[in-house]
């Protein structure tokens, strides 16, 4: 019964100060009922001010850390986060196995809220023609989704249509979080659209906080988690965003400025 648990990856990198990357899904993880593992592809040195360095960790570690995992545990779903590098995807690529990882939930992590690429062109055209199309469910936040479809996404006319673009793309079901950069909007909705062509549209109140480091992270996380538990796609995608909500409208003061969202807010519940 070594495996009676239900068992979740993150392939990502590590945020020292904890409030995204790797140390925000192993917390997602843990509200979320799994026992999470994390293969680390980079460090970095960060706080709430700013982040000051990273290092990469070397692809042959990556593999041994892939093999590690693949000798010994059932893994049942699988989110990847910062993977930064084309060696670092092409890395991914050639190690991921659904039989061995499970359902593969990929959070881009290509362009950041604000609209900041992270990925150089190589690394960013591998990320398309090979990530892509392995990814069950795809989250990107706006701004990755209208680089990745070409589709400029202002209404829900066009996030539906950046979202078909995704899956022409080879994503089987794609979630387009909406834009909330705007101190004036009400809410911000995302879309569900799965491989069947159904879709469902998620809307919560907008909060107005610098606390929001994570979010995607603990979105993106929370969805693998629940997959992995057997809920459906729109059941995993609501269950997430009332965590992402319940975390950000309650902040805690962790550091001066762009902080945590408040995940014991959302597992209090």
């Amino acid at each position: 019964m070594v495996n009676s648990k239900v068992q979740v990856l993150t392939v990502a990198g590590n945020d020292c100060d904890g409030s995204a990357g790797m140390p925000a899904d192993l917390h997602a993880f843990f509200i979320s009922g799994v026992y999470g593992m994390g293969i680390l592809t980079a460090a970095v040195a960060g706080n709430s001010y700013e982040i000051s360095d990273q290092v990469l960790m070397p692809i042959e570690f990556i593999d041994h850390q892939f093999a590690a995992l693949k000798k010994d545990f059932k893994i049942a779903a699988t989110k990847t986060g910062m993977l930064g590098t084309s060696a670092v995807i092409r890395c991914f690529h050639r190690n991921f196995a659904p039989e061995s990882f499970g359902k593969l939930v990929v959070d881009p992590v290509i362009i950041t809220k604000h609209g900041n690429f992270l990925l150089d062109n190589e690394a960013y055209d591998d990320f398309v023609k090979l990530i892509i199309p392995m990814a069950d469910i795809i989250t990107p936040n706006a701004f990755e989704a209208q680089a990745l479809s070409g589709v400029e996404i202002e209404s829900r006319e066009s996030m539906m249509t950046s979202a078909k673009r995704l899956q022409e793309l080879g994503a089987k079901n794609v979630i387009v979080k909406g834009k909330h950069e705007n101190p004036t909007q009400e809410k911000v909705e995302d879309l569900v659209l799965k491989a069947d062509g159904s879709y469902q549209w998620l809307s919560m109140p907008y909060v107005s906080t610098e606390r929001l480091n994570g979010t995607g992270d603990v979105f993106s996380a929370v969805i693998t988690a629940e997959i992995a538990k057997g809920n459906d796609l729109f059941t995993a995608a609501e269950i997430a965003k009332n965590v992402v909500y319940d975390s950000i409208s309650k902040p805690i003061i962790v550091g001066h400025r762009h902080g945590p969202i408040n995940l014991w807010n959302a597992h209090s519940k």
